[in-house]
């Protein structure tokens, strides 16, 4: 059996692929990534070349997509290419629309053609799985409920709403077609092989390098975090386990403001690899202007996850930001 990854060279992707192959031996992972900033073949070293195949390309390539599909026979297409990055969606907002939504698009009509061409048995199994965003939700208020899979969508910047057009498409192409999709909202992702600019890592590097840590604002934006290995642990319970036509929030209730998560990394510095100088890393956090339509929190409900697909999530915030701050000590 195999399954098709697209941008499983990315940062969730690559974590997705490695546990994928650990958890289900006699697979093959079908990895189709553009290799742009984010994606990197560096991220896949040491898995498996035996049950990994890699193809370079474009999920806007629909004659390469069908041929994929043709070719492989897949069982499930989980969808991880996007571009991610808030600030660059602000800058260039274009790339986005054609990746996220306009990539989404093809992966639908392409899955949809090869969903009509298999037997009865084989369409029972086949599922589309799109991987999306809590930033599809908007902003929430300090004290505010957290985001359930009924609250409406009210994405505030181009990255949110360019994924929340392509969670609309996945869920029109369920309803109309009958393609069997399934939607994640996570949390925000940390862990290994994430790319620098992101915040975690950027203040692991910035520190290690003894260069400013910035920090946008006040600092007191709030973001609710998952370790990737549990996102991926997630994801494979949704896709194994998931109701058809269904969305379900991805979080593991480890909500931070982004000045406590920078005093955090500081600290386990401090301690597991001492400045030169002996002073500590917290003198290297500077405030820096708060970017354009910045959400002030996000936190994800969790419960209907938990309650259906009976999951425990391995890791604490502590935990995980050890092995976070020992994989980039290795690098």
């Amino acid at each position: 059996m195999s399954i098709i990854v697209t941008g499983g060279a990315g940062f969730i992707g690559s974590n997705f692929v490695r546990v994928w192959l650990d958890k289900n031996v006699q697979d093959t992972v079908i990895v189709l990534d553009k290799l742009t900033y984010a994606g990197s073949l560096k991220n896949l070293e040491g898995v498996d070349s035996d049950r990994m195949i890699f193809i370079q390309g474009d999920i806007n390539d629909r004659l390469l997509v069908e041929e994929l599909f043709n070719r492989y026979r897949p069982k499930s297409l989980a969808n991880f290419a996007a571009e991610s990055h808030v600030d660059r969606s602000i800058n260039d907002p274009e790339e986005f629309i054609y990746t996220n939504v306009n990539g989404t698009f093809n992966l639908l009509r392409c899955a949809y053609s090869y969903f009509k061409s298999l037997e009865e048995e084989e369409r029972k199994k086949f599922r589309f799985l799109q991987i999306s965003t809590d930033e599809v939700y908007g902003s929430l208020e300090e004290g505010g409920n957290a985001f359930t899979e009924e609250h409406s969508y009210r994405p505030n910047n181009p990255y949110a709403a360019s994924k929340a057009s392509a969670d609309h498409l996945v869920r029109a192409y369920g309803h109309t077609f009958g393609l069997p999709v399934l939607v994640t909202n996570c949390s925000n992702n940390f862990g290994p092989y994430q790319h620098q600019e992101k915040l975690i890592p950027t203040i692991i590097l910035n520190a290690l390098n003894e260069s400013p840590i910035p920090i946008y604002g006040d600092g007191q934006n709030i973001r609710d975090w998952i370790y990737v290995t549990d996102h991926c642990l997630a994801i494979m319970a949704v896709l194994n386990k998931g109701k058809v036509g269904e969305s379900y929030n991805l979080g593991a209730n480890m909500e931070k403001t982004n000045l406590d998560i920078a005093k955090i990394i500081c600290s386990k510095l401090d301690q597991i690899f001492p400045r030169s100088n002996q002073r500590s890393y917290h003198e290297l956090i500077a405030f820096v202007e708060d970017r354009p339509g910045h959400d002030r929190r996000y936190a994800i409900n969790n419960e209907k996850f938990l309650r259906e697909l009976n999951f425990n999530f391995n890791e604490t915030f502590i935990s995980a930001i050890e092995k976070t701050i020992s994989f980039y000590l290795r690098r």
